[in-house]
This record gives C-alpha cells, structure tokens and sequence, in this order.
C-alpha cells in the first residue's frame, strides 16, 4: 500500500523494486572474476535477456561494456550503471507525454488493449491526469461486448465527475461514439476519450468494429481519431510484444502506456518494448490510486528498472 506523502519517483522506484531485484538475482555469480572475458560477457548478455529486456538490449550492454573490459574490475554498481545509461537512451526519444493539441475539439483518444490489461482503469487515470490540466474531459462506453466494462466507466465518470455516453450491452460502437464527438463538440469538451472491445480472438471482427469506428469519426472530424493509445499489461512480460504486433495491425497504434508495474518483476519488457516497436510511452501505472498512472522520466525509469540510486 502506498504510504501518505510517498512522491511519484519513491512509488516508481518502489514499483519496480522487484523487477531490479530479479536483474540482481540473474547476475549473481558474476562479479568474482578480476576481468572481463567473453564467457562472462556471455553470462551478462544472458542474464538481461531472461530479466525481460530483451536481445537488444542485451547486445547494447555487452558492447558497452567490451569498449573497456581490459581496464576495468566488474563490480555489481558499475554493470548497474552501464544498464542504467543503455535504458535511458532507448526510452529517452520514446518518452512522450499525451498532449491535447487538437484543433477544432474535442481530441479523440481511442484505448485498446486485451481485457484484464487494465484498461478501463487507465481510463479514468488519464481522464484524472487530464482534469488537473483544466481540461474538459468526456467517455464514450464504446466496449459495448462486456456489461463489467459499460458499468465500470460509468462507476468512473460518476466519481470524477465528468459525462459519459453509453448505450446497452450488445449496441452498436461506432453508434455511441457518433453520439459523444457530437456531444463533446456541441459542449466544447476537450478531450473525448473512448473505451473499445478487447478480443483478439476474433482478429477480423475487432478489425470491422474498429474501422467503423473510424470511418464514424471521419464524417464529424477528419482528423479523429487524434491518438490511439494501447495499453499493456506489465506482468504478462513478453505477451507483451505480442499484443503490440497484434494491434498495430488491426488498430493503426500511436502510443502505448503500461500498466501494474508494481508487484511484477517484468518490468523489463518496457524496454523491449521501445528497443522493437520506437511507438511513444505516454505514460505508466505503478498502483491501483487514480494518481498512479503519470507520464514517465526515461532517466528516473531507467535506474528504477536497474536498481541504481536517484539521478542527481
């Protein structure tokens, strides 16, 4: 539970302790030697790999740290400092927080993501994080295939105290996603942000329902959807990776956030994640709180996932 007055940085550092313990726990064994020799550089590049951050990341380490292996003593800080400085510089040109820019309004956010990502969650999080900007904020219930969803964002408007467009279990999407542009923009909301089915087993009937959506969205703005934002689920480490393939294809992704980076030690897969795909990181989960979605520092997360202290 996150302790009253804890600060942004102490629960991301805290959320990811387990995932920098688990980098600990697959070097152990490897600073006993005086030198570097290939076979530990092999050891190194394997251990990162298992930690979730990937072939590439592996590589970039290994490379790093064969530039001066003759003339220097492997210790566990120095290995945690290179990883750290690798880290931030995949995630530095990825790190982009979700800007309202859009003109005329409202901006539309479609978020997608596989049901149990925490999605509707994220939702609310981002619509708290944009009302603490002043930005009028709306929902469109557009997961019209789970009840459990249609209930929850309303649960979620209500106690933010923002409208909401939904219509029954079973209606049509891209009907009740008509009605909130026309809605938000007869209003002057801000920021429309839908919530959209989550089943990928059936690839073709998600694609239909999300180029309706589209073709819905073009007839009111061309411009809608301004963002589509998909979200991940942190403990499901590299199915990650997977679901990012997924819906690239089928809903044209220009953006991911993380979610449940607390309690998991594969974290890592965020790197992975930016090493592979380059999409832009809007933003984090490291708790259940409204407040603990915010966008990210690539420096503070990358020594949070390497176990180093703070950057001064």
């Amino acid at each position: 539970m996150t302790e009253p007055g804890t600060s942004w940085r102490d629960r991301l550092f805290g959320g990811l302790k387990r995932t920098s313990d688990k980098l600990g726990e697959n070097l152990t064994g490897l600073f006993t030697k005086a030198a570097l020799d290939d076979q530990t550089l092999d050891e190194i590049e394997e251990a990162l790999i298992v930690s979730d951050l990937g072939p590439a990341m592996a590589a970039r380490v290994r490379d790093r740290l064969s530039e001066g292996r003759y003339n220097r003593e492997l210790t566990e800080d120095y290995l945690r400092e290179i990883i750290a400085e690798e880290i931030e510089k995949v995630l530095a040109p990825v790190a982009r927080p979700l800007e309202i820019e859009a003109f005329p309004r409202p901006q539309v956010i479609l978020v997608i993501g596989v049901n149990g990502s925490g999605k509707t969650t994220t939702i609310a999080k981002l619509a708290n994080n944009f009302l603490e900007q002043d930005y009028g904020v709306m929902l469109a219930a557009g997961d019209t295939f789970r009840a459990a969803a249609i209930g929850q964002l309303k649960v979620w408007a209500d106690r933010l105290g923002i409208p909401i467009v939904a219509g029954k279990e079973g209606g049509d999407a891209a009907g009740i996603v008509f009605d909130a542009v026309k809605q938000a923009t007869a209003t002057g909301i801000d920021v429309l942000i839908v919530d959209t089915a989550g089943r990928l087993q059936n690839k073709t009937e998600l694609m239909d329902e999300l180029a309706k959506i589209r073709r819905v969205l073009g007839r009111l703005n061309p411009a809608a959807p301004h963002d589509v934002v998909l979200v991940l689920d942190a403990t499901t480490g590299q199915n990650a990776l997977s679901q990012i393939e997924v819906f690239k294809e089928v809903a044209q992704v220009t953006g991911l956030v993380m979610t449940k980076l607390d309690g998991t030690a594969r974290g890592g897969v965020l790197v992975a994640a930016a090493e592979k795909y380059r999409l832009p990181i809007h933003a984090i989960g490291v708790g259940e709180k409204i407040e603990d979605l915010r966008p990210f520092d690539p420096g503070d997360m990358a020594r949070a996932i390497a176990g180093t202290a703070y950057a001064r």
